[in-house]
Order: structure tokens, then sequence, then C-alpha cells
């Protein structure tokens, strides 16, 4: 069993930048595969972002493309996503996600591959 804990979500003014972190104890962090969801109000939840467990290969969601990165610190087991240049159309409820990859170089960038999430962690971006 992975425990997935996320924070650093707040409010910023449009513009602004956020560093979300996601934290999973359990097992072997490098052994799982990491992805960033968001479900604004209203609204279906969305792949943003993912990364493989050897930290090589990532996606983005082409809404986010250029403006966020996600990386991963094996050693602290935790996964960020830095999010800049925030528009008030990020506004969502974040969600960080894991899976077990057995290939290393594996991501997911759909919400079904992942089996363990978080609480998920509230990012609003004023105008």
């Amino acid at each position: 069993q992975l425990h997935v804990v996320e924070s650093g979500g707040g409010l910023v003014q449009a513009g602004g930048t956020l560093r979300l972190s996601c934290t999973a104890s359990g097992r072997t962090f490098s052994s799982y595969a990491m992805g960033w969801f968001r479900q604004a109000p209203g609204k279906e939840r969305e792949s943003v972002a993912a990364i493989s467990g050897s930290g090589v290969n990532t996606y983005y969601a082409d809404s986010v493309k250029g403006l966020f990165a996600i990386s991963a610190d094996n050693a602290k087991n935790t996964v960020y996503l830095q999010m800049n240049s925030l528009k008030p159309e990020d506004t969502a409820v974040y969600f960080c996600a894991a899976v077990r990859a057995y290939n290393s170089n594996y991501y997911g960038a759909r919400d079904y591959e992942y089996d363990y999430w978080g609480q998920g962690t509230q990012v609003t971006v004023s105008a």
C-alpha cells in the first residue's frame, strides 16, 4: 500500500507561481510512476503531468506545456509540480497519483492507469 499526500496549494494571483509537492510513503518510490491531475468545479478530472519512476520520461497536457514542470526527488519520496504563469482557468483541486511501474520508463497519462490517490490540494488563481 502506498500513501500519497499533496501539499502546496493556495491562493495566487494570475501570473503567479506555486509549487505543489506530493509525498508517497510505504514502498520504493522509484518503482512508481507519478501523475498530477486536476478537477475544476463542474468539470471532469483531467491529466496535468506525469513522470516515470526513472524520472527520465515526462508527460504534459497541452494546456500546461511550457508553463508547468514535473520533477521527482526519489531520495525524499517526493514529486513536485512547479506551476508558472498561472491563469484563473488553472483553478482546481490538484491530485497526485501513483501506480506501480515494472518498466521504470513508464508513465500514465490517464487517471484510470493509477491506483493510489491523494486527497487533493486546492489551487485558486484570482484574476
